[in-house]
């Protein structure tokens, strides 16, 4: 296991919005067993869509999945999921892991990602060894994006075949950096 150190939320420096509009990150969210076999107990999805700030008095992020995704059904069915964000060198593995479903190929495996993982009472968090910053995060709150509720219907474009994605406010509950 990669060596990271544990910081609060707010102590995190990056500039969110570059960190996952242009950066991009994994989303990954896991099934309660033992092992690490992407696509099978756990999947992983890059995403460019988020944010990061504050709710409801806590440090949140908030992620959107469309029920296609192969990780989706991980995700409902965990309290937790993690957003590993990489340096640059890692684009091909984060494009890689937006290109192929888990449903067919073991993502990790075929992009040399290294799966971490731990348990608390609100389920278990699989991350990469291979990211410089990790956010473990415990979903608060999940809602359906729905057409009626667009104030601007330019955004109408992203939804051509009526598959909104699923948001999910979830609390920071770790942030892992990666030690030098």
């Amino acid at each position: 296991m990669a060596n990271f150190t544990h910081i609060e939320p707010s102590a995190i420096t990056d500039n969110t919005v570059k960190m996952i509009g242009d950066d991009w990150m994994l989303i990954t969210s896991a099934n309660d067993t033992e092992e690490t076999v992407c696509g099978t107990d756990y999947n992983t999805m890059t995403a460019s869509w988020g944010g990061m700030g504050v709710l409801w008095g806590r440090p949140v992020v908030f992620v959107f999945i469309r029920p296609q995704r192969h990780t989706f059904p991980f995700t409902e069915a965990n309290d937790r999921m993690t957003l590993s964000f990489f340096d640059e060198s890692y684009r091909p593995a984060l494009s890689y892991c937006g290109k192929f479903s888990g449903r067919d190929v073991d993502k990790a495996k075929e992009c040399g990602l290294t799966a971490a993982a731990d348990r608390n009472e609100n389920g278990r968090a699989v991350w990469f060894d291979e990211a410089r910053l990790v956010i473990k995060a415990k979903k608060l709150y999940a809602e359906w994006i729905k057409p009626e509720s667009m104030t601007d219907p330019a955004p109408m474009y992203t939804y051509a075949n009526g598959d909104f994605h699923k948001m999910y406010v979830c609390e920071i509950t770790d942030v892992l950096v990666k030690e030098a």
